[in-house]
């Protein structure tokens, strides 16, 4: 009988790989062995694909194991790969030096990088935001949720809906976003597979192990002062994200040192839909430019993100809205002072990023350098700002909140060096004169000849020995050399090492000590220069609180200067807001188009009113690119921009506060959830419909378009006289439709107005004036525009034809008769059937040619001016 081979013993790191590995599953372990990081298996797989390296394979106990890696150094290269991946990447050490160490290395995780959790400059985008967030499925179908940016230190936490949350994803566009293990398929099915997830087991998820993690981190016995006591759901979502840092190994976390309340009273509401629609962040084509991208003239990384979180979260106060506008308005008065602004904002950086390095002891020296340049200009802005309180007290608000952190600017500038490294521990950081032990080394090291030669001269000076040489050799050192004819004058502390023919060699104890010094000072000056610059980061770390309030009120500034640049750029004015329902638009312009149009070209201004009294809803009509879903979306914008704070692209706008904006434009589908078109369409009206408030402001394009005509005409019609009969509310509402008979609408409701986008029709082609006027449009000109698209020209003459039976009949039908078929396409299509004035030319000079009368050169003559005509 044949002996079973026994299984080979797994090997010491292997064990060790394997230990590692069981500790963070889910995670995809970079394993440092020697100089390089090290993946296997699984990992190795992935790793190879996404950082497209080499895969290869090892005898690992008897079978083959897949292998990858990179060089340590070059972490910083495939470490963002890994992550933008969506994969959580855990990083393991040796947490010895090998040199030192007998057997295997000690190894342990470090740091835990996943999308979410990062300070890693590599893969943080630099001007937006790195958010984790946290969803809680609470009771009575109630959410919390909770933001928190790690390279930041911001926290943010509230509940509600699970329209709202979903409507904060959209906003905040996470990088990762952690939940409940329970609720995989509730929250595919309710936010969708567009987020990277990670998922906890449901103990972590209650309200009594989040809220006693929460109160001691931030060393308190409640929660009262945060104002988020009675948000449960919202306290449990935030409890789980510090759980996570843990877990990742993210154990210096001081500089979270808030939870802030997103208070949704205080912010339009701009549902998921909204944000898509109106480009207001993210392009839906490829190509296309977003608002975010007209608006951000920002200078620091910190005042781009401010304004980012703004651009998502319109205020709907008059107070503090006012108060960003008479900011912005004089800069735009005072251009000088804003480009002087600006000049100082220059050398700031990213000043938030920069201080939570310092509060987790991840700071390198250069990036010290960069701390303690922004904050040298800390002083120089306050005193422009206090100077601008007596024209504007929001300055002085602005100017008190700057701390310029004078002792730590003046601890930097006297203990780093200006040409400080990257890294802490090769030396070359501390300024001489910091440190006399540090200065003694760094003399020893860098002047050891002058050193030697004091040493020369001193003691041939004491000992009357002017041929006194001091020299080194590997057996015993430093020594000094005598020759015969002075020995005997040498002092009797010198101690006889070697004897030569003409001279005899001796040490002192001063010269050992030296010796020790020099062989020793190079890792004495990194150990004495490592800790006194862990030093100064602890010194650093005491002044968080202070530099996180000046990085939010120069990010503050910055959000603000780069409206009125942006506003001196492209003439935009301040508009007037009010508590009334009104909207009066002057000459208002697409802020993002007008800036996309060929050289020569200007955008045609038009003005707009919505009120609740006379034109609560206007109908728009118009041709097919005619510009009416420009007009619609223009206006939606022009709003959300003055209750951002900024100038608008108009003459003049007269804007009466909305609290929510909806839109409803454009076709797409979802069929990875069974949605259709039309279903999109109705599902999007319906949470119009369904969260109205009276001071909403409603946009819809071609409602009713994905069904039959009259299913459409139906459901739009329905629609609009709900909008106008609502008992509640009476939102301000623009509709833009192919719908003609919509225009009916206004003989029977007294707030419904007829509009159309002007175009002429010159020649049988259309020319778009994109003006609106008041009164309804009875064509589309479709054809007209497939024919300006390229359509065959075959398919344009055919829809022709068909337009005109069926209008033929349209008109039969309102005179009783019955409505004919569209005619059989079963014979050839005319080319005189064309609507084109050439053939109509061509047409009547073939019908006055005799061809029997003509000689063959005539003919020819005849032909070649026929075809001139056509060309």
């Amino acid at each position: 009988m044949a002996k079973a081979k026994s299984p080979k013993k797994e090997t010491p790191l292997n064990k060790q790989y394997n230990q590692i590995k069981a500790k963070y599953p889910g995670a995809l372990l970079l394993f440092r062995v020697g100089d390089f990081y090290e993946t296997f298996g699984e990992d190795a797989i992935k790793a190879s694909k996404i950082l497209g390296i080499v895969l290869t394979k090892r005898n690992n106990g008897g079978a083959n194991q897949e292998l990858a890696g990179f060089p340590h150094h070059s972490l910083d290269n495939y470490l963002p790969k890994l992550v933008r991946a969506g994969q959580r990447v855990a990083i393991c050490d040796q947490l010895e030096d090998p040199k030192t160490v007998k057997g295997i290395v000690k190894r342990g995780v470090t740091e835990l990088v996943t999308p979410g959790v990062s300070y890693n400059d590599n893969v943080l985008e630099t001007k937006q935001n790195n958010y984790l967030a946290s969803v809680h499925f609470g009771a009575k179908e109630n959410f919390g949720v909770a933001f928190l940016d790690i390279s930041t230190g911001e926290f943010l936490t509230t509940e509600g809906s699970k329209a709202y949350i979903d409507k904060l994803l959209q906003s905040f566009a996470p990088a990762e976003v952690i939940y409940c293990r329970q609720h995989k398929n509730n929250f595919e099915s309710s936010f969708g597979d567009r987020f990277n997830t990670y998922t906890f087991d449901d103990w972590a998820y209650t309200y009594d192990f989040a809220y006693p993690l929460l109160t001691q981190h931030f060393k308190t016995s409640t929660l009262k002062g945060f104002g988020i006591e009675s948000l449960k759901d919202g306290i449990t979502a935030a409890g789980v994200i510090l759980q996570y840092l843990s877990d990742t190994e993210h154990k210096e976390i001081n500089h979270i040192s808030g939870l802030t309340r997103l208070d949704e009273e205080k912010y339009v509401w701009l549902d998921r839909f909204t944000i898509r629609n109106l480009e207001l962040i993210f392009a839906q084509h490829e190509g296309g430019v977003p608002l975010i991208d007209i608006l951000d003239d920002t200078i620091t990384p910190m005042g781009a993100r401010m304004l980012r979180k703004w651009l998502v979260l319109p205020l709907k106060e008059l107070k503090p809205i006012a108060d960003r506008q008479d900011t912005v308005e004089v800069f735009v008065k005072n251009q000088e002072l804003l480009e002087e602004l600006r000049t100082l904002l220059k050398p700031i950086g990213d000043l938030e990023r920069l201080i939570s390095k310092v509060a987790v002891g991840r700071i390198n020296p250069r990036e010290m350098i960069q701390l303690n340049r922004a904050l040298k200009q800390v002083a120089p802005l306050r005193e422009m700002l206090q100077s601008l309180a007596a024209e504007n007290k929001v300055f002085e608000k602005y100017a008190n909140q700057l701390s310029d952190c004078e002792f730590l600017v003046s601890r930097i500038t006297k203990e780093i060096k200006d040409d400080a490294p990257n890294v802490s521990n090769h030396g070359g950081i501390i300024k001489t004169g910091v440190d006399p032990e540090l200065d003694e080394y760094q003399s020893i090291a860098f002047s050891g000849k002058d050193y030697l030669v004091g040493i020369q001269k001193r003691e041939s000076d004491r000992t009357g020995i002017p041929s006194l040489k001091i020299a080194y050799n590997k057996v015993f050192g430093y020594y000094l050399e005598v020759s015969n004819a002075h020995k005997d004058k040498v002092p009797t502390e010198w101690i006889r090492k070697q004897t030569l023919v003409n001279a005899e060699r001796y040490i002192t104890e001063e010269l050992k000590v030296y010796e020790e010094k020099i062989l020793n000072a190079e890792s004495k000056i990194f150990e004495i220069e490592h800790r006194l610059y862990h030093n100064l980061v602890l010194a650093a770390a005491e002044f968080v609180g202070q530099i996180q309030q000046n990085a939010r009120v120069i990010s503050t500034i910055d959000a603000l200067a780069s409206f009125a640049t942006i506003a001196l750029q492209n003439n935009y004015s301040k508009p007037v807001l009010n508590e009334t329902n009104t909207i009066d638009i002057k000459n208002g312009r697409h802020p993002v188009i007008e800036k996309q149009l060929p050289p020569g070209e200007s955008y045609v201004p038009n003005d707009l009113q919505l009120n609740e009294e006379e034109q609560q809803i206007i109908i728009i009509t118009g041709p097919n690119m005619a510009g009416k879903s420009a007009l619609l979306r223009q206006t939606a914008l022009i709003v959300l921009m003055a209750q951002i704070g900024s100038f608008v692209p108009a003459e003049a706008a007269d804007i009466g506060l909305v609290d929510k904006i909806f839109t409803r434009v454009g076709a797409s589908d979802n069929l990875s959830r069974g949605e259709s078109t039309f279903m999109v369409e109705m599902t999007e009206t319906a949470s119009i419909l369904n969260n109205l408030s009276e001071k909403s402001l409603v946009i819809m394009d071609e409602i009713g378009r994905g069904t039959s005509t009259y299913d459409g005409v139906s459901i739009a019609w329905s629609i609009s006289e709900y909008l106008h009969n609502h008992p509640k509310y009476k939102p301000r509402t623009l509709f833009a439709t192919h719908y003609h008979e919509l225009n009916q609408l206004t003989e029977d409701f007294s707030r419904i107005k007829n509009f159309n986008v002007a175009v002429k029709e010159v020649n049988g082609k259309v020319v778009f004036l994109r003006k609106l006027k008041e009164g309804g449009s009875e064509h589309s000109f479709g054809i007209h525009v497939a024919q300006i698209a390229g359509m065959p020209q075959s398919i344009v003459l055919r829809a022709s034809e068909i337009l005109h039976h069926l209008e033929e009949d349209h008109i039969k039908e309102k005179n009783k008769e019955k409505i004919k078929e569209a005619p059989k396409n079963n014979y050839q299509l005319s080319f005189f059937d064309s609507p084109d004035p050439k053939v109509e030319a061509l047409k009547e000079k073939l019908g006055s040619l005799d061809p029997n009368s003509m000689s063959p050169i005539e003919a020819l003559l005849k032909l070649n001016e026929l075809k001139n005509l056509l060309d």
